[in-house]
């Protein structure tokens, strides 16, 4: 099972009852991390991280997916008007996309790195069940080095921190791999940037969608927000993805 085979009831269903099992009511939140693909695995985790949003919350969306080699550009845009899933279309923010492409050469409107495996369409599903109006930004990383990843956490920091928008960041850590992600995170909570950029670059990590993560660290950190990743809830984190998780509002230090 994967989540294109639900309809919008199941999907609303899920959303509901994560919703109502929540032990408390959250802060605002400005980034989810979510699984590149939403299967039976990991589902349940998905419904909770999307149940923190309420339906009038945002009216824009920018996801965000690693997609190596799969286009000469660097963060490639596709230039849909819209795009379409089991449950109907959704607009994109064209106006939001020349903006992204104004600040740097390396965004570009490119559709060589546009298919139909994209996390873009299983994100969608969970957002069209979410939020009852809003547009979309796809945005791909072809090339995890540590310059794109620091040019597009500056790009998205800078043009989304006064825009109501919701960042979704697709990326993928087998349970397995607690260890390493608590080195990451380490990294992260010290403000070692460095290191940080170190790690990417040596091409070490097991996170499938590793640019997209640290793209997520980074501007998480930059606007003081507060991590909550399921990997946190318990030492025994099952089969599902480590890094499902979301990033709320609260003051906290910037990297430097």
């Amino acid at each position: 099972m994967d989540i294109t085979s639900l309809n919008r009831r199941e999907i609303t269903q899920g959303l509901e009852k994560a919703k109502a099992e929540r032990a408390e009511e959250s802060e605002t939140v400005r980034i989810l991390f979510s699984p590149q693909i939403i299967n039976e695995k990991n589902i349940d985790e998905v419904f909770k991280i999307y149940s923190h949003i309420e339906k009038d919350d945002f009216d824009t969306v920018v996801i965000v997916e690693s997609h190596p080699g799969s286009a000469d550009k660097k963060l490639p845009m596709p230039s849909f008007k819209t795009v379409e899933t089991s449950l109907g279309e959704v607009q994109a923010n064209d106006k939001l996309r020349n903006d992204f492409c104004d600040e740097d050469d390396d965004f570009f409107i490119n559709d060589d790195a546009f298919d139909e495996e994209l996390s873009l369409y299983d994100q969608l599903m969970m957002l069209q069940c979410t939020l009852d109006d809003f547009t979309v930004l796809s945005i791909q990383i072809t090339d995890e080095n540590s310059f794109i990843i620091k040019e597009l956490a500056s790009a998205l920091e800078e043009i989304l921190a006064s825009r109501n928008a919701l960042i979704v960041f697709c990326c993928d850590m087998e349970s397995g791999n607690r260890a390493e992600l608590d080195n990451i995170l380490n990294l992260y909570e010290q403000n070692n940037m460095s290191g940080l950029m170190n790690y990417v670059n040596s091409g070490e990590s097991s996170i499938k969608g590793m640019g997209s993560f640290v793209t997520g660290l980074i501007v998480a950190k930059r606007w003081g927000l507060k991590l909550t990743f399921k990997s946190f809830e318990s030492e025994k984190s099952g089969d599902g993805n480590l890094l499902t998780g979301f990033a709320q509002m609260q003051r906290q230090a910037i990297f430097k």
